[in-house]
């Protein structure tokens, strides 16, 4: 699954074309699903509104060819309430996504409390967000295995150890789904029984990671291991520099006009680029401009 960019105009605003086309492109090229309004969608810059037309046009565009999971979470429980039942009213969201709260630094009963409260009270299922490099706590495999049992509560997208990943698999039910939020994790992941990655990666290398899977589904292990070898340096590139902004600047670079991030972040300067193509590999000139529409 892709956790999908936010695309700005020159005027910074959203620009639902090239989101379109950027869409149409990945489910082609074999994304089961999205997240929209998470992390790489750059949603704490969206205003509220932004984000209702957001994903309003954003399931207007997948029309029921693949999974939508809406970024809804916050640091407030009654807000996060009531911005979720707002986007349950949107026809073609599947799943809610929300983050353990940030800035209010939570302890687990805290976090237990909040989910439970969200849970119990929205008319989506829930799917956690566990991202502690974001948010400044991390929510404990004991505590998510707590919050597993609960009906509305559908899964997580874990950004933490590969043991945890292995753990929750093992204790959790059959039906909550652990997704890795580490691209790097994709294959081994996946191989410990895991639904699979919600990737930032697959903008830029999708085509590889549908055939990585393809290959492991297929039995061909040796050669879904080789593809995450290749990928995996790769997929660390796109984090050398504050994300959205090394995807944004290749995707440009391929010619989606995908525009910059918005502020507080901005776009990769050309010694930033230069260092980016170094490190996936591209030729030096490659992100100044003159890449070609598709990666080698």
């Amino acid at each position: 699954m892709t956790a999908i960019i936010t695309p700005f105009t020159e005027d910074d605003e959203i620009d639902f074309n090239t989101l379109e086309e950027l869409t149409n492109d990945l489910i082609e090229q074999g994304s089961n699903g999205f997240v929209i309004g998470g992390t790489t969608g750059e949603t704490p810059t969206l205003t509220h509104d932004e984000k209702i037309e957001l994903y309003t046009r954003f399931s207007q565009i997948v029309d029921g060819r693949a999974v939508i999971i809406a970024g809804t979470g916050s640091n407030n429980t009654k807000e996060t309430i009531a911005f979720t039942n707002e986007v349950a009213a949107i026809p073609g969201i599947d799943y809610a996504l929300v983050v353990v709260p940030p800035y209010n630094k939570p302890n687990q009963r805290s976090m237990v409390a909040h989910f439970t409260a969200v849970a119990g009270s929205v008319n989506l299922p829930v799917v956690i967000y566990n991202i502690p490099g974001r948010t400044g706590v991390k929510m404990d495999v004991s505590t998510i295995l707590q919050l597993a049992q609960h009906p509305n509560i559908a899964g997580i997208k874990q950004c933490a150890s590969i043991e945890e990943i292995e753990q929750l698999v093992t204790e959790a039910p059959s039906d909550f789904a652990v997704f890795t939020g580490e691209d790097a994790q994709a294959l081994s992941a996946r191989v410990l029984g895991a639904a699979g990655v919600i990737s930032v990666a697959t903008h830029l290398y999708c085509r590889q990671m549908r055939q990585m899977y393809d290959d492991l589904y297929a039995g061909d292990y040796a050669a879904a291991g080789a593809m995450q070898r290749w990928l995996t340096p790769k997929m660390n590139a796109l984090f050398m520099y504050p994300s959205p902004s090394p995807v944004k600047a290749v995707l440009n670079a391929q010619g989606y006009q995908v525009g910059g991030c918005r502020l507080p972040l901005v776009p990769l300067n050309d010694e930033e680029k230069e260092n980016l193509a170094l490190h996936l590999g591209l030729a030096s000139d490659a992100l100044l401009g003159r890449l070609a529409r598709k990666l080698a």
